[in-house]
């Protein structure tokens, strides 16, 4: 029989604590510093140790099966059959270093996506030399004591040694229903999850707080052996590279379909050689296909994932950068997002005493304004040096009163926080006395409260009265922006087991106001939002005066808007918040659940809307992966909430949010920019082909095959990458977000690349090549093979056909640049990038003309100076003509 392989990588889960720490050495204070480092130099850095990846010749494998490949397979068998085996090699060699050079992209892509996780380093708070400390989850070795509370993703295999949470065990046994662990449980079950005092490295906790004892770390985890069974997903492609794909389709079938329909024209009406119809058709072929395009759209979506990454948005995946440009709303949290998420308390009512500003230190509290420190300091997780400011101004200003309840020694229980009840209570033992402190929403609070503190401690009972004055005393607080936290106590026999049976029959001891500044760039953000057609929907937990306040001061809303609460909400049908939200009116979400937000932001995409929807808790995390982007608070935010968005952002500010949205548009705006410009030199390369096979055969081919290949792999490809980091065009965030069914590829883009830039520039290199000919004295019909007297000159033609289509993509690049303004308004040399690219090509195509084994090759030979001169003028020709276009529709 084979041996049950224990929990938490060998260690016992039913061994004593005191045994557990004699086996781990280590004790309930953890680790020294010096130790930690010892044991991490043992064990290695907790980390999973990558999977090997794919190896190369798959990912050139996948190349060759693309569709824009396929098509050049069919041309190089074509040629095979037709006898020129050295245009087959040329073509086979084409598909291998597309190949190459498409999966070298990808990888560079890949390890760019990979580098954002420096961005997002996870920590662990462990205890070091008895003091808490945040160190990096790598560092974590058999032995920490680790702190694990709401929202945390537990870093290690662990075993509680106080304290009692909810986890969510999904990652490793695929079952969504959160379980319950605690360090008095039963070890019990047949495997290592069942056990029920274990915690697992990959795990989310989503509710209460405990400490535990790290037993396994890296390889040796539970995940770390599932890792070691499972080979990593692949790629998913982008709705871009879909509709990319499909197109090469379209690219292919039309291709095919002019080299069948033309071959038999050409052999049948114009009594075309076999050998020439051949030609013929791979010149279709190859001239219809544009080799770079793949790769270069992957390279333009990395850089812009870079770009992001480096302004505070960590974009996951490739595909959001698409996605961003076409956000229309926005739905906002307050606290932290809009606001500096620095918190103080400006007001405090104890009793029937309003303080305003609050008593600052050194203040002798009376009995009620003392009781109300106690509660505060009791009631409260945070640390005074750093955490939820919402807590940490709280638990200072107590601090301030002389009130400290450092480490929480009399705390007998918890109720955390619930996003529902909006409410938080702890139970605590203080002296001989057991009390439970409570606090949260002040509705909530006074709602459940039938007694009142007076200014000596003494209670008496709440009448109506006393609660319509705190109602109002709330409602003017939160009518200045400020947050109001209500707290409440109740002295208790016993420990209750219910939350109902606990927070009930309060005594009312007041309530504190806070403020948080708006953040100081926040205004222009939300003023570009409205330019560019972006809705801002606030979505917060606050109370609505407060949420209306903040968004009149940051702009959002103008006038009074509409403020629907959390029960309003929650009373309302699908249909009637879509009624709502279609409305497009001002409209302030407050004192609304987590739960709630995933409502709104199903009602939106209903409504057909692209959504990005922000969030930091743990219950946050469905609205985020329902929205079409999920933001999530890179500082403040909970591990489970940053795994389930799309984009973190780094630091946790909305502006961030409207710079990712422009440069999603930029991003996207690009990847438009360079199909224009491969797809533009699709019709001088095809064009050239019908001429020849349109006048059966009198005019010669204006133009080689391998002159295609060199112009489509040399001479293209890197103006075209240099368009993918084009700098935003003006107007960018002035005109309203793009449809979600618009394509990257329309009809407009179609006729302006093929029916207005192509045409002209064929019609330019049609004007080179005969004004050669012509020159040489040529004829319809006249002998331009080898050996004849016009072959020197028909070579020199064809040369000139391939430096006249260089010269034009110069002009197309220039006006591929943008799509409304004007080149001068954005600088002709800002694209520094475009400028080597031209460069480069420039010198390629003189290298392809000068250099005789090239020329060999290539079939080249360098025109006439006079020919050459004629050139100059194509760039601006090309870029002139889509400028005069261009200034037409603007005036329109």
């Amino acid at each position: 029989m084979a041996q049950q392989r224990e929990p938490g990588g060998g260690v016992d889960p039913r061994v004593p604590l005191d045994r557990l720490f004699q086996d781990l050495r280590t004790g309930p204070d953890g680790l020294s510093t010096a130790e930690a480092r010892r044991r991490l130099a043992e064990h290695g850095p907790n980390e999973l140790r990558r999977q090997r990846r794919r190896g190369w010749w798959r990912e050139v494998g996948r190349q060759v099966v693309h569709p824009l490949a396929l098509l050049l397979w069919i041309a190089a068998a074509l040629a095979w059959i037709s006898g020129t085996t050295v245009l087959a090699v040329a073509i086979l060699v084409v598909i291998a270093l597309n190949a190459l050079f498409a999966s070298v992209q990808e990888r560079q892509a890949e390890r760019a996506v990979e580098a954002l996780t420096r961005y997002l380093p996870r920590h662990a708070r462990v205890r070091r030399d008895g003091r808490w400390a945040e160190v990096p989850a790598a560092e974590l070795v058999p032995g920490d004591l680790l702190a694990v509370g709401e929202g945390d993703r537990i870093s290690a295999d662990a075993r509680l040694v106080d304290g009692d949470v909810e986890v969510d065990l999904s990652a490793l046994t695929g079952e969504s229903q959160p379980v319950h662990r605690a360090a008095d449980a039963p070890a019990g079950g047949h495997g290592p999850t069942e056990a029920g005092n274990l915690l697992f490295s990959g795990t989310n906790c989503l509710s209460g707080q405990g400490r535990a004892t790290v037993l396994t770390t890296g390889m040796r985890t539970e995940l770390g052996r599932i890792a070691a069974l499972t080979q990593r997903v692949g790629r998913d492609e982008s709705p871009l590279e879909k509709q990319v794909r499909r197109i090469a389709w379209l690219i292919a079938a039309v291709a095919v379909g002019a080299g069948l329909v033309f071959f038999p024209i050409g052999v049948l009406v114009a009594g075309m050689p076999t050998s020439d119809a051949f030609a013929f058709a791979i010149g279709l072929l190859v001239a219809n296909v544009p080799e770079g395009l793949l790769p270069t759209i992957t390279l333009a979506l990395a850089v812009g994932v870079r770009q992001l990454a480096r302004a505070g948005a960590v974009v996951k995946r490739l595909s959001a950068v698409e996605t961003l440009g076409s956000t229309d709303v926005i739905c906002t949290d307050k606290t932290g997002t809009l606001t500096e998420n620095r918190m103080r308390v400006v007001a405090v009512r104890a009793a029937d005493t309003l303080l305003d500003p609050a008593p600052g230190a050194g203040t002798r509290p009376d009995a009620a304004l003392r009781a109300l420190a106690v509660a505060l300091a009791a009631c409260n997780n945070a640390d005074p040096e750093g955490g939820d400011p919402t807590e940490v101004a709280p638990l200072r200003f107590a601090a301030d009163l002389g009130v400290t309840d450092a480490g929480h020694p009399g705390r007998r229980t918890q109720f955390a926080f619930d996003p529902k009840l909006r409410l938080m209570s702890t139970v605590d033992q203080v002296g001989d006395q057991l009390w439970l402190h409570t606090k949260g929403a002040p509705e909530e609070v006074l709602r459940r409260c039938t007694r009142v503190v007076a200014a000596d401690g003494s209670e008496r009972a709440l009448d109506e009265a006393y609660r319509r004055g705190v109602d109002a005393a709330v409602t003017a607080q939160a009518g200045q922006g400020r947050r109001v936290l209500g707290v409440a106590r109740r002295r208790l026999a016993t420990v209750p087991q219910r939350r109902a049976d606990a927070e009930r029959e309060l005594t009312c001891l007041g309530f504190v106001a806070m403020v948080d500044p708006p953040r100081p760039e926040v205004p222009e953000a939300v003023a570009r939002c409205h330019t560019a057609g972006i809705r801002i929907i606030m979505v917060t937990g606050d109370h609505g005066l407060t949420a209306a306040a903040i968004a009149r001061q940051v702009g959002i809303v103008r006038g009074e808007p509409t403020v629907v609460t959390g029960e309003q909400l929650d009373a309302m049908t699908a249909d009637q918040l879509r009624h709502l939200l279609g409305e497009r009116r001002e409209v302030v979400f407050a004192r609304v659940s987590p739960e709630a937000k995933l409502h709104i932001a199903e009602a939106l995409r209903a409504n057909h809307e692209v959504v990005a929807m922000t969030g930091d808790g743990v219950n946050d995390a469905p609205a985020l992966r329902r929205a079409d982007i999920g933001v999530a608070m890179g500082r403040t935010g909970t591990d489970v909430t940053r795994e389930a968005a799309t984009m973190v952002l780094t630091d946790d500010n909305f502006a961030t949010i409207v710079a990712a949205v422009a440069a999603g548009r930029r991003v996207y705006d690009n990847v438009r920019k360079f199909i224009l410009y491969i797809f533009a030199h699709a019709t001088p390369e095809v064009v050239p082909f019908l001429v020849f096979a349109l006048s059966a055969g009198a005019v010669p081919l204006p133009l080689t095959v391998l002159q295609i290949l060199a112009i489509d792999l040399g001479t293209e490809t890197l103006p075209a990458l240099a368009l993918g980091r084009e700098p935003a065009e003006p107007g960018l965030m002035d005109r309203p977000p793009r449809r979600r069914s618009d394509k990257v590829v329309n009809a407009p883009m179609l006729a302006r690349a093929w029916g207005f830039l192509g045409l002209i520039s064929a019609v330019l290199v049609l004007a080179g090549f005969f004004a050669v000919l012509l020159r040489a004295g040529w004829r319809p019909g006249a002998s331009t093979g080898p050996g004849s007297a016009l072959h020197d000159a028909y070579q020199e033609a064809t040369t000139m056909t391939f430096l006249g289509i260089v010269a034009c993509q110069v002009g197309t690049a220039f006006a591929a640049r943008t799509e409304h303004a004007s080149l001068w308004r954005i600088g002709v040399f800002s694209n520094r990038l475009l400028l080597w690219g031209i460069a480069f090509e420039l010198v390629f195509a003189a290298l392809v003309v000068t250099v005789p084994p090239l020329r060999e090759l290539f079939g080249t030979r360098p025109p006439q100076p006079a020919m050459l001169a004629l050139l100059l003028a194509f760039p601006p020709i090309v870029w002139g003509a889509d400028e005069l276009r261009r200034a037409a529709r603007r005036r329109r």
